[in-house]
């Protein structure tokens, strides 16, 4: 079952029932000295069951009160209020819950991208599956593990979350984007599609 590297950048010709789970890279971006308020993956196939998309991100900001931003991710340009999230956050001594209705993106992650007054080239990493993504049947849902450490300079963070969009049209784009502030230069993310 191949897992990224040479066999998963090889075509799809010839995989069968046994190759469920398998991942194919589809786009991959970095971030350059410039920075980027925003990554959006564009022209998605809908040759996929699932998409998982996996990234570290620093924010270009600086936040002295929390030295974390959210990560927030909108579908097919939608920016109305569609979208519902929850998250559950630790940081070694205490455990909180959000939940946050009708916003206008989902937001499944407190505080794993770390900004500035974190220490110098910190960054947070996390992995997003967004499930049956072209089923035009069913409201989107969408999974997040995610995490932060700042070697105890400031507090580090590990994160669940989840989130719906709520709406049942097939998703052909997926903008990425911090709370606030820009992605910071060497911020990378990369699709794939899993069967």
């Amino acid at each position: 079952m191949p897992i990224l590297g040479v066999i998963a950048s090889s075509t799809r010709q010839g995989l069968g029932p046994t190759d469920t789970g398998a991942m194919f890279p589809i786009f991959a971006t970095t971030v350059g000295s410039a920075g980027a308020a925003s990554i959006t993956f564009s022209n998605i196939p809908n040759t996929y069951t699932n998409l998982e998309i996996r990234g570290i991100a620093r924010n270009a900001g600086f936040d002295a009160g929390g030295a974390r931003q959210q990560l927030w991710i909108q579908f097919n340009g939608d920016t109305g209020s569609n979208y519902n999230s929850h998250g559950l956050i630790g940081n070694g001594t205490s455990a909180s819950a959000n939940f946050e209705a009708t916003q206008t993106a989902i937001i499944p992650s407190y505080g794993i991208i770390p900004m500035t007054d974190a220490p110098a080239n910190t960054f947070g990493g996390h992995i997003l599956e967004i499930l049956e993504y072209k089923n035009t049947n069913k409201l989107k849902t969408v999974r997040l593990l995610g995490g932060v450490d700042t070697n105890s300079v400031t507090n580090g963070y590990m994160n669940l979350g989840s989130g719906a969009w709520r709406n049942t049209n097939a998703i052909t784009s997926i903008t990425l984007f911090p709370q606030a502030g820009t992605f910071a230069q060497f911020t990378s993310y990369a699709l794939y599609g899993t069967l």
